[in-house]
């Protein structure tokens, strides 16, 4: 367990799989609110674009704190990139299926970051994923967005639903496509004094 000296750890998204992720590991966290404007800077690289906005997440729920007790913020960022263009969060049905036909039958790459802020220090990381799609009929998609899953995830679907029948290959993280890339989440983690389940190696259990 983390030591009951140790600040607590706060999680500046609204994300449910982000909040189940860090179950997963075992970091006790809160959530705290906080907005930023997600509109892709002009000549922007995606790799650039998905950092600055997970550092720009955790440094408003820093802001956000208000009083509270201090401790590091958690924010991250995930997209889907086609090309160079970015599939966020589809507005309606319509841009679903679109995205949906795109992805299908094609490989694309799935970039997460993570970042942790605590008053003037701050730290990111950045995880590449690269996912193969099967082809993917009309009624398919159709039925897909008929689950609901869809609406509000980047690129128009979950890995972790029934969106994992179209996956024909991933080459890189699991957590990452999911929207919080665990490997580099506990290593940042680490390094702000938060220690996730299992120990550095060599050390005892914490």
């Amino acid at each position: 367990m983390k030591s009951a000296a140790a600040p607590p750890l706060y999680l500046a998204s609204a994300s449910p799989r982000r909040r189940e992720l860090l179950a997963q590991i075992g970091v006790p966290f809160r959530v705290v609110a906080g907005t930023v404007d997600e509109r892709r800077w002009r000549g922007e690289a995606a790799e650039d674009y998905v950092r600055r906005l997970a550092l720009a997440k955790a440094r408003a729920g820093w802001r956000g704190l208000a009083g509270r007790r201090p401790g590091p913020v958690l924010g991250a960022d995930t997209v889907v990139v086609l090309g160079d263009e970015l599939l966020g969060k589809p507005a309606g049905r319509e841009e679903a299926l679109a995205m949906l036909a795109r992805l299908s039958g094609r490989r694309h790459r799935v970039l997460s970051a993570v970042a942790l802020v605590e008053g003037r220090r701050s730290a990111v990381r950045l995880n590449e994923s690269r996912v193969s799609f099967r082809r993917i009929a009309a009624a398919e998609r159709a039925a897909y967005w008929e689950s609901g899953e869809p609406a509000d995830k980047a690129g128009a679907y979950a890995i972790q639903g029934r969106a994992a029948v179209f996956v024909r290959r991933l080459e890189g993280s699991y957590s990452g496509v999911m929207g919080l890339p665990l490997f580099e989440t506990a290593q940042l983690l680490r390094e702000f004094g938060v220690a996730p389940w299992a120990a550095p190696a060599g050390k005892p259990g914490v």
